[in-house]
């Protein structure tokens, strides 16, 4: 596992292969590192499925609603819900859609991004501005690359836990 530097901004989300680390990247999108961190502090992310993962382009999760695979389950609605928490409004900057960043999932509506992410498989730099980049993976990214892919996958994986670094 990569060192971690700033275990507040640290997120460690355990997968059926083992633990992947992001560094939030709280100076960029405060907002949406806020609520990755509220949302693994209440739990909500575990047991998540992984309900959008594309070959060649992106694994999506993060459903809270819908795609809680022990609580409320529902694959033909997974992907199409969010949190009880407001949308947040876009964070658009600089940084780019490289192979493991972490972007927040919206709809057509650039301030609906709310608990949906997904992790880039490789760069997507047409994505740029025109997603929030909020995290970026450290260490684990080989576990990333095993994710069933489909949308949806037929047997999906799951986020087993995602913990807050300062918190474990």
């Amino acid at each position: 596992m990569a060192e971690i530097q700033d275990p507040e901004n640290t997120i460690i989300i355990e997968l059926k292969d083992g633990p992947v680390v992001i560094a939030l990247l709280p100076d960029v999108a405060p907002l949406h590192s806020q609520r990755m961190k509220d949302l693994a502090r209440a739990g909500k992310y575990d047991n998540v499925a992984f309900h959008r993962v594309i070959d060649g382009f992106m694994a999506q999760t993060g459903d809270v609603e819908n795609a809680n695979m022990e609580a409320g389950w529902n694959p033909r609605r997974a992907g199409t819900g969010g949190s009880d928490l407001p949308d947040l409004p876009a964070e658009f900057s600089g940084v780019p859609h490289d192979r493991g960043t972490l972007g927040a999932a919206r709809s057509s509506n650039p301030n609906s991004a709310n608990s949906q992410f997904f992790i880039n498989f490789k760069d997507n730099h047409f994505l740029n501005r025109e997603y929030t980049v909020y995290g970026r993976v450290i260490s684990g990214m080989e576990h990333v690359d095993r994710i069933q892919r489909g949308e949806p996958p037929a047997s999906p994986d799951r986020m087993i836990t995602v913990r807050v670094a300062a918190d474990v």
